[in-house]
């Protein structure tokens, strides 16, 4: 996958088709990705062997999901998905989709979590085939629990909205330009 996620990098900054993006918004992703990495986020995010925050959710059909009730069957693998915009996320998908026989295999569940409306959520599952569900963070609570809930600065919220025409307010149902972010990402 990061063979994947390396060629991707390279021609979206290249600036080469599909993308021919301005050297100018390259520039202002880097700029946030520094910004964030340079922050304290990270030293809010549950680390490796720190105890899971429970937590219920919804399914794209409205049915309500507990972590517990999933923890109860086994060990339960958990992701955090910007949404169908992101196509980082959307290759973790992929990627995790491959490895779900091996997770299930060792009794382990596999869920994702965003912040994209239930609509969103369905067409990411149809688009990508996945046999595991993505759940509804629509507050940004689950995320921020585990210290990933990251506000958009206004000048990216600003380059998402009007080059990227991803109104992440409309895309999520809420205003507030938040999503989950990866430490190091």
């Amino acid at each position: 996958m990061q063979d994947q996620l390396d060629a991707f990098r390279t021609q979206f900054e290249s600036g080469s088709p599909p993308f021919n993006v301005p050297r100018s918004v390259v520039d202002t992703i880097h700029r946030a990705t520094a910004e964030l990495k340079n922050s304290s986020q990270a030293n809010h995010a549950k680390k490796v062997g720190d105890v899971a925050p429970s937590f219920l959710s919804k399914d794209p059909d409205g049915r309500v999901v507990s972590s517990s009730d999933i923890l109860a069957r086994g060990p339960l693998v958990l992701t955090f998905y910007h949404g169908a915009w992101c196509p980082y996320c959307n290759l973790d998908l992929k990627a995790l989709q491959e490895a779900l026989s091996g997770i299930v295999e060792r009794g382990a569940s596999l869920v994702a979590i965003s912040p994209q409306n239930a609509a969103n959520s369905r067409k990411a599952i149809h688009q990508h085939n996945l046999d595991f569900p993505i759940l509804s963070d629509p507050d940004g609570k689950v995320s921020a629990a585990f210290g990933l809930r990251f506000t958009f600065p206004n000048y990216l919220a600003d380059l998402y909205k009007n080059v990227f025409k991803n109104d992440l307010a409309l895309v999520n149902d809420d205003s507030s330009w938040t999503s989950p972010c990866r430490p190091g990402s």
